[in-house]
């Protein structure tokens, strides 16, 4: 396995449950926490337009969000590199094919059983210096700092235009800032990922409990 796989498996959550008519509600939470720029997509408005204020989807058009190239769109990973991972995926049995729309469907269960064993030890995370970067883990709005204690450094993936000055956390994959933009859940579900690389054993059981939460919210 790659990094990149567990991107992507999260990203298959994400789609299925916004599919179901789950999307979870950020209205109130500040969780943009980065500054638009000039060359920001303009096609991410629409993407969190379509996300915050979803629309019926034909049979075509679903079954189009799970392309390789869509997929690819949306969390800045090549498409050979998705072609790859799905595969990977498929072949441990950490994805399937949905027998219904033959779309990849993440296996749920064995998903949420390797990251609560073995992500911290497969893909650590590497920890450095403090910079600027947008907030993961505890720091995280899903989070809202729950454990962390007012002289801890808020964990930060680094980034440019991100608004929280933390410690650096590597994220899962360089495109995690790329992805997360579009996709308020998949946000949610990479910072929980990061408390269960980087947490103590109570950051780590907040994580596991939230993370049971979200990804039971598809069938």
């Amino acid at each position: 396995m790659k990094s990149q796989d567990i991107v992507i498996l999260l990203k298959l959550v994400c789609l299925q449950q916004r599919e179901q008519g789950f999307h979870i509600d950020l209205a109130a939470i500040s969780w943009e926490d980065w500054s638009r720029s000039n060359r920001e997509d303009p096609e991410i408005d629409i993407e969190l337009k379509d996300y915050f204020n979803p629309s019926p989807k034909s049979h075509q058009q679903i079954i189009n969000q799970y392309a390789v190239r869509s997929l690819a769109k949306s969390t800045g990973i090549s498409k050979s590199q998705v072609n790859l991972s799905l595969q990977r995926s498929f072949d441990v049995g950490l994805a399937k094919r949905d027998r219904g729309l033959n779309v990849p469907r993440a296996n749920k269960g064995a998903l949420l059983d390797f990251i609560i064993t073995s992500i911290r030890y497969v893909f650590p995370a590497k920890q450095g210096a403090v910079t600027r970067g947008i907030k993961t883990s505890l720091s995280a709005p899903v989070l809202k700092q729950q454990l962390m204690s007012a002289g801890e450094l808020n964990p930060v993936w680094p980034d440019a235009e991100g608004n929280t000055k933390g410690q650096a956390v590597e994220p899962l994959y360089k495109s995690v800032t790329y992805a997360i933009r579009r996709d308020p859940q998949l946000y949610i579900l990479l910072a929980l990922v990061d408390a269960m690389r980087i947490g103590q054993p109570r950051e780590r059981g907040l994580a596991t409990k939230l993370l049971n939460q979200y990804l039971e919210k598809t069938s």
